[in-house]
């Protein structure tokens, strides 16, 4: 019974630092997070991508009973999720964009990376991101729907964020995801299995199998170019992932959805 109430002890812990990880919600760790705990706690990522994939819904929902069309709906919902996260991964997106187009040298695009101002490349991928993923919402357009296509995709999209972390070795001796560490192998494969039975039940067979391709191959891009230009990943290039995962999902989501 106390191995048991430990384990599960351990299972809310982790929980609790990835919802505070990539949420404004004020959920603080039970403990002191120490080396090691984020990458341990990776697992719940997609757990995280549940909550704010809902809180979308949510909002979509809202908006869908005043009567609201679904563009400004769509909007709005992508508003709310902003809020909820901080706008983290739209941050890195464009942090990401910006270094890797507009620096020279491996030194130059980490300094680049590294600057809270956005440039032309950064403000273009962070437009196109929010468009795309705009779209993508206006066209499912019914309730039901978006909340499938919200909650498939943020889960998926942070399934994909452990696995990365591990193969792909950080190229600063700082920063989030040095400091977060390597993921254990138990804890990278239970993420990938709640991305995958979420694309499952979300998307259907043929649609989690067209998923897990588009990410694989987002995945296995994204960390070629990363090695090409910085030398491996850092926490704007997870962010990177995130965004171009949520937003491949969400138009896979529309073109099933819509057929």
């Amino acid at each position: 019974m106390d191995d048991y109430l430990k384990t599960l002890q351990g299972l809310i812990a982790d929980i609790r630092i990835a919802i505070s990880l990539l949420t404004r919600v004020p959920v603080a760790a039970a403990a002191p997070v120490g080396d090691g705990d984020i990458a341990r706690a990776s697992w719940a990522l997609p757990v995280a991508g549940l909550l704010i994939g809902l809180a979308g819904a949510v909002a979509y929902w809202l908006a869908f009973r005043v009567r609201l069309l679904p563009e400004p709906a769509a909007a709005l919902t992508l508003a709310v999720t902003l809020v909820l996260t901080g706008a983290m991964h739209e941050d890195g997106l464009a942090d990401t964009f910006d270094g890797f187009g507009g620096g020279k040298s491996r030194e130059a695009k980490l300094a680049i990376m590294r600057d809270s101002r956005i440039g032309s490349y950064g403000a273009c991928a962070l437009g196109l991101s929010l468009l795309l993923r705009w779209s993508a919402l206006a066209v499912i357009a019914e309730p039901r729907l978006v909340a499938i296509a919200l909650i498939v995709a943020h889960v998926s999209a942070r399934a994909c964020l452990p696995v990365f972390m591990r193969l792909v070795p950080p190229t600063r001796s700082d920063g989030l995801s040095t400091s977060a560490g390597q993921p254990p192998p138990m804890s990278v494969a239970v993420a990938l299995a709640l991305g995958a039975v979420c694309l499952l039940f979300g998307l259907g067979l043929t649609g989690a199998i067209i998923g897990l391709l588009i990410l694989l191959s987002a995945g296995l891009l994204l960390a070629w170019l990363a090695k090409q230009q910085i030398g491996g990943q850092t926490g704007d290039v997870l962010g990177t992932l995130e965004q171009i995962s949520e937003a491949a999902i969400l138009l896979l989501a529309a073109s099933l959805f819509a057929s």
